[in-house]
């Protein structure tokens, strides 16, 4: 799937989500090391149909450049778009992963966080690469 992202597409794309969000709950967290971005976390209203995108936020995006894992950066991010969501009013909150992600499974888990009983399917248009995801779930209260 790498392969056929379109990289100058994505480059503007993230540029205009960080400079103009669609809305205000849309946030882009960064995690800095020596002044170098290491990884990053997005927030949003839930995005599922079945989700009340009033009350359950979602974390997009939760990213560690593998050169900087293993320093703390994925729980100070998931502990800081967890603060960010409640700051919002979300009472919920839910993340996507893969299904075969165990260690990003293990991270959220050990945070109090838990699988929810849906699950996807994403890919290629064409479906020669699929990647089932769960969504994992915990509440802000």
């Amino acid at each position: 799937m790498l392969g056929s992202i379109d990289t100058d597409g994505m480059t503007e794309s993230w540029h205009a989500a960080i400079l103009r969000p669609p809305q205000a709950p849309f946030r882009v967290l960064v995690a800095v090391e020596h002044e170098r971005v290491v990884g990053f976390a997005t927030t949003m209203p839930g995005q599922d149909p079945d989700l009340d995108e009033s009350a359950d936020g979602q974390i997009g995006e939760l990213e560690v450049d593998p050169s900087a894992q293993h320093r703390g950066h994925g729980s100070r991010l998931l502990n800081a778009s967890i603060d960010t969501l409640r700051a919002d009013g979300f009472r919920r909150a839910v993340c996507w992963i893969s299904a075969l992600d165990d260690a990003r499974r293990r991270l959220l888990v050990q945070a109090g966080w838990s699988a929810d009983g849906s699950w996807r399917e994403i890919g290629t248009e064409e479906a020669s690469v699929r990647l089932k995801q769960i969504r994992l779930h915990t509440d802000l209260g």
